[in-house]
């Protein structure tokens, strides 16, 4: 296989509601509105896209259908600091705080309303004992 285009999709039973979360606090364009799908776009960059679909719609597998679990969004910015003041001030609820980990990112994670978690992250130094992990993966 060979990929164009990966991105994830929510599942969920409010999908104008999350996409107007996505929307107001990630900078995300809609691309397609439905009823029971909508596809979005970062307007920070276009090649960053996620989907909203009715956890319940017919397309949905049976065996998926429901909602969200298990998954966890990862973002990458250049100033997590900046990131972590606008949620706190938005409100938005912080599941681990600001903080800098010895595998190399300073991060926080939040959660959209389905309790999707969302990993705002900035690469940062790894410790040493961290980078020589890497040395070694390299190595063999």
């Amino acid at each position: 296989m060979r990929p164009i285009i990966s991105y994830p999709v929510i599942l969920t039973g409010d999908v104008a509601g999350t996409a107007a979360f996505y929307q107001r606090h990630f900078s995300f364009e809609p691309l397609f509105t439905s009823d029971w799908y909508i596809h979005l776009r970062s307007t920070e960059n276009r090649r960053v896209n996620l989907a909203i679909v009715d956890g319940d719609h017919e397309t949905v597998a049976p065996a998926g259908r429901g909602r969200a679990s298990g998954i966890i969004l990862n973002f990458e910015v250049r100033d997590v600091d900046a990131e972590y003041e606008k949620a706190v001030a938005a409100g938005l609820p912080i599941l681990w705080p600001l903080c800098d980990e010895e595998f190399g990112q300073r991060h926080f994670v939040t959660a959209d309303p389905n309790g999707v978690m969302i990993d705002i992250i900035k690469p940062i130094p790894q410790s040493a004992e961290f980078a020589a992990r890497y040395a070694q993966a390299e190595a063999q």
